[in-house]
């Protein structure tokens, strides 16, 4: 009878005398605790809020400084140089107020004052000091003197025990780069890729744009710069994916995966259990801004505004352009709305088999723990219910094109049960899915990774809810995975939040040797919840048509995902040469063997040490990439020549990394500057042609050990497998790479079936060969080396002898 209790708050019945009404101790007793609760989170997100605004000053130095002003009340030393005196002579009502008290009140607002321009000079010198970036163009290993004096300025001035949002008001805006230098970088960018008439021909449009339409468009984007705290973001995120009206589903969507060797539980309800709970410990201390900012070097920081809309937040459908809907966890909001509040965000949508439940995450003011959480995803999988009529397929809208989704939630998701049950899944804290098939690496299964790759980036186009923030997926055998709604953030974000999940997952909470998770189970929860739903046959129909768009896309996908073991960033550091611009080199050469031909080619680089920053591209494809590709395909060409041209070619690549994470990148800009000119309403041939080149090859690196919590030398088999994406171009490849460790580079590679030119696997195979013949050209290089040296040992041991 405890879930009845529970479901129900009182029930009362009514007597000729009056109104008989029945509390129950058990929901008062959660009642109270949820209130405590909440005036807990709020007393810490007031202070952390504190913090974080005067950082990298603390309260404990405003004290230190009306102490010292305080004090120069007493001695005849006065540090405020008769300041304290003007404002005691000057304060409103002063005659309501005695001699000490007015000296006393003046010494406070000066130390306040004095204090607040000290917090404001070590913001804006830390500002200052964070515009420099010419340490990311010196060599690796490398370090000037001024660079040093750089770095222990920053140190200063970034003070101790940093907040997640400490550093947010001390980032640099992000530059805009004059047109000039952008469009030589352009036109240096496309000239491998054209011939010699297709080139002066985009030379004749360049310098046309230069000389009418660009200053006008670039004095709007200097105008925005100054106004806005990033020029680029909100207007990629608009119309890079909000007004996107095509599937979301492979197109833009991306995935991780779990730990590659080891799978800590083979109980599906709970590794659930744990895993959860780990995602609402992250979320409780993201909500706090407790995590530690993340800092280049261990010193410069990096923005976090990213992770403000990890949990509970869901793309809104439009006609013509979606929006976000994210639920705030708000401490103003009291009585009633604190209850609809909190109930908006205290909970979790399962889908299993073709149902919606509802899970209450919290019990008692605290989150349930993952033994309670492992029972609640029991009884959703041991539920033997049957979907009700068009449940089965409904996510299936969120996959499918967005305006038949927008015009299905206006006109049957607006009321009634089914705005209720929409709004309880777009108001989660995100989306679990319990899969009924196992996926994971298993190196007996040639082609296990490529259905776990599939399965994380579409599944069955129905049951996962491509809209969420992101949809948590859980196999039977245990295994993990997630699928990321791209628009918010980017793929770092999400890796830095499941690196803290596995490590709290398998070395915190641990299982028990039965692989049940640990600890005791509270029986009298609430069991998981039905969503209901009424869909009519009109929208049944709607529904089936986005299915089928959306498996017509995912049937198309080509994936392919392998573990390339034969050496790793050890061996590619000892060569002298960046394991990026190694790995880009050798996608060159295996784009090159592949198709016959080079490409526009895509990598995307990071530009989070702006206020805002997202992303930039780098062009990888360079004449000094092309020429050492040539040179590997010419039987002529000495070894010797080849890695000269390779060291050109990756220092190139370095360069133009560089450049582009520190502002001074080519695309982001030529976007800008076209969505200026169509504001203005300002035709321009060059910007059209730009915008209109299609990324054949697209690359990206996901991020390895952001946070450090597990030693992978003395956990070697604790490594995650990475993640993926759709391929961007009907005939090109989607590439993703991770380097692991020393030893190990994972590659996850797309295409579609649908273009008779591409092949995943065919493509993963050159990627191999690739690798290994440049790391040939350094081993020859380095017996060559050997043979010089032992021939010189010989000669002069000969002339020992002699």
């Amino acid at each position: 009878m405890a879930e009845a209790h529970q479901a129900v708050g009182f029930q009362f019945t009514v007597h000729p005398d009056g109104v008989d009404i029945k509390l129950s101790q058990e929901v008062i007793k959660n009642i109270y605790l949820s209130g405590v609760t909440v005036w807990k989170k709020r007393a810490i997100l007031f202070k952390n809020g504190v913090l974080a605004g005067v950082y990298p000053a603390s309260p404990s130095s405003w004290l230190i400084i009306v102490i010292a002003m305080m004090s120069s009340l007493y001695t005849h030393m006065d540090f405020s140089l008769g300041m304290i005196s003007v404002m005691k002579e000057n304060l409103p009502h002063k005659d309501g107020m005695s001699m000490q008290t007015r000296s006393v009140l003046s010494a406070i607002l000066f130390a306040t004052g004095l204090w607040t321009f000290f917090i404001y000079l070590m913001k804006y010198s830390l500002k200052a000091l964070l515009s420099y970036h010419g340490w990311i163009f010196e060599s690796h290993g490398k370090m000037s003197t001024s660079t040093k004096v750089w770095l222990r300025l920053v140190k200063m001035f970034s003070g101790r025990r940093p907040l997640l949002y400490s550093f947010q008001a001390a980032l640099p805006r992000l530059p805009v780069p004059s047109v000039d230098d952008t469009i030589q970088r352009y036109l240096e960018s496309v000239h491998p890729l054209l011939s010699s008439k297709q080139y002066n021909q985009m030379e004749i449009l360049a310098n046309h744009f230069k000389e009418t339409e660009a200053a006008q468009l670039q004095r709007y984007l200097i105008l925005k710069s100054w106004w806005a705290t990033n020029y680029v973001s909100d207007w990629w995120e608009e119309y890079i994916y909000l007004k996107s009206r095509g599937p979301i589903m492979v197109n833009s969507n991306f995935y991780i995966m779990d730990l590659l060797y080891v799978t800590p539980t083979h109980r599906q309800a709970a590794r659930a259990g744990n895993v959860v709970h780990a995602l609402l410990q992250y979320r409780r201390k993201l909500e706090r801004g407790e995590h530690e900012p993340l800092r280049a070097l261990g010193t410069v920081p990096m923005c976090s505004t990213q992770m403000e809309r990890m949990f509970n937040t869901t793309r809104i459908p439009g006609i013509e352009t979606g929006r976000y809907r994210h639920y705030i966890f708000s401490y103003l909001k009291l009585s009633a709305d604190i209850v609809q509040h909190l109930t908006d965000r205290k909970h979790l949508v399962v889908y299993h088999k073709g149902r919606f439940f509802q899970v209450w995450l919290y019990a008692g003011g605290r989150h349930l723990l993952p033994s309670e959480l492992e029972t609640q995803f029991q009884k959703i999988l041991n539920d033997t219910s049957e979907p009700q009529p068009g449940e089965l397929k409904l996510a299936a809208l969120t996959a499918g094109d967005r305006v038949p989704w927008a015009r299905a939630r206006l006109k049957n998701f607006s009321h009634g049960v089914n705005k209720a049950s929409l709004d309880s899944i777009e108001s989660a804290a995100f989306f679990l899915t319990f899969d009924e098939e196992p996926q994971g690496y298993d190196p007996s299964t040639t082609n296990s990774l490529d259905n776990y790759a599939k399965s994380l980036l579409h599944g069955k186009c129905y049951d996962r809810w491509f809209d969420k923030s992101f949809t948590l997926i859980s196999y039977p055998n245990g295994k993990i995975g997630v699928n990321v709604e791209h628009s918010w953030a980017d793929a770092p974000i999400v890796g830095h939040m499941l690196e803290y999940v596995l490590a709290t997952d398998c070395f915190q909470l641990g299982y028990t040797e039965e692989g049940h998770c640990k600890g005791d189970v509270n029986r009298g929860l609430p069991n998981p919840t039905r969503l209901q739903w009424q869909i009519s046959k009109e929208c049944q129909d709607v529904i089936e048509t986005s299915y089928l768009s959306a498996k017509h896309i995912a049937d198309d996908v080509d994936f392919h995902g392998y573990l390339f073991t034969d050496f790793g960033k050890g061996l590619i550091k000892k060569c002298r040469t960046s394991p990026d611009a190694f790995i880009q080199l050798a996608l060159q050469l295996a784009q090159f063997r592949d198709q016959g031909v080079f490409c526009l080619t895509y990598e995307s680089s990071m530009t989070r040490m702006f206020r805002d920053g997202r992303t930039e591209t780098v062009r990888s494809c360079t004449s000094e990439a092309v020429a050492f590709v040539r040179s590997m395909e010419d039987v002529s060409a000495t070894n010797a020549q080849r890695l000269s041209l390779f060291r050109k070619a990756a220092e190139k690549h370095q360069n133009m990394y560089r450049l582009a994470m520190t502002g001074s990148g080519i695309d982001r800009h030529l976007f800008c500057l076209y969505i200026v000119s169509k504001y203005l309403g300002v035709d321009s041939p060059f910007l059209k042609k730009v915008l209109s080149e299609p990324w054949k090859l697209s690359t990206s690196q996901t991020p390895q050990q952001q946070l450090n919590l597990v030693d992978i030398n003395k956990f070697p088999k604790y490594v995650g497998a990475g993640g993926g994406f759709g391929p961007v171009a009907d005939d090109g490849y989607g590439v993703s790479y991770i380097i692991i460790g020393e030893n190990l580079v994972t590659f996850h590679i797309s295409s579609k079936f649908s273009s008779p030119d591409t092949n995943s696997c065919r493509f993963g195979q050159h990627i191999q060969e690739a690798m290994t013949d440049i790391q040939k050209l350094f081993k020859l290089e380095n017996d060559k080396k050997m043979d010089e040296r032992v021939k010189c040992v010989q000669v002069v041991n000969g002339k020992k002898h002699m």
